[in-house]
């Protein structure tokens, strides 16, 4: 079952991380890079930042400056991962891929089984920090950008080559696939 942490703030600088079930490589098997892009570009449509990202196989760690909204934070996160479920199951079913699908079924918890849930693509839950300041914001893009070059991952030869991070733009200015916020933009915003 899920464990809800919910974020007491309506605005302001996060990190957030969720991912994949059973730490699957989903995204990576269905080429999911460009679903995770469409979800910042409405984040951003809603008035929203993202501010540094590293999309991995089975994750994602985002820093996104969330604005005021009739939402709340865990409901944009939340229906963000449902909505990128629902590609990502439709990618397996283009795919074919009939063998992730049923594990895919089988995972699903039955209380929500019984809820006409047929296919679990996400950990429940996600991680959340609130970036106070400068300091943990720039730990936090540190480490999303060494990430795909680290431990088990070993995807680029150097940070700047991970083609679905942020880390070319915080270390020679120019934008990768993704054009992003520098965080010191908002650092004297009104939230």
């Amino acid at each position: 079952m899920p464990t809800h942490k919910t974020i007491p703030f309506d605005s302001g600088v996060f990190s957030i991380t969720f991912t994949c079930v059973h730490w699957l490589s989903l995204i990576e098997e269905v080429q999911g890079y460009d679903l995770i892009y469409k979800w910042f570009d409405l984040l951003k449509t809603n008035g929203h930042f993202i501010i540094g990202y590293v999309i991995l196989p089975n994750h994602l760690h985002a820093m996104i400056g969330f604005r005021k909204s009739d939402q709340t934070i865990n409901t944009i996160i939340g229906n963000g991962k449902r909505f990128l479920a629902y590609d990502i199951v439709k990618r397996l079913k283009e795919l074919n891929n009939l063998e992730r699908l049923d594990q895919l079924n089988r995972i699903v918890d039955q209380n929500f089984k019984i809820r006409k849930k047929i296919h679990q693509v996400w950990e429940y839950s996600f991680d959340w920090k609130f970036c106070i300041n400068e300091a943990f914001m720039l730990q936090k893009l540190n480490y999303y950008h060494k990430n795909p070059c680290t431990g088990k991952w070993m995807l680029a030869p150097t940070l700047n080559a991970y083609p679905h991070s942020s880390a070319l733009f915080y270390n020679t200015g120019n934008h990768g696939i993704y054009e992003v916020t520098h965080y010191r933009v908002l650092a004297d915003m009104e939230w």
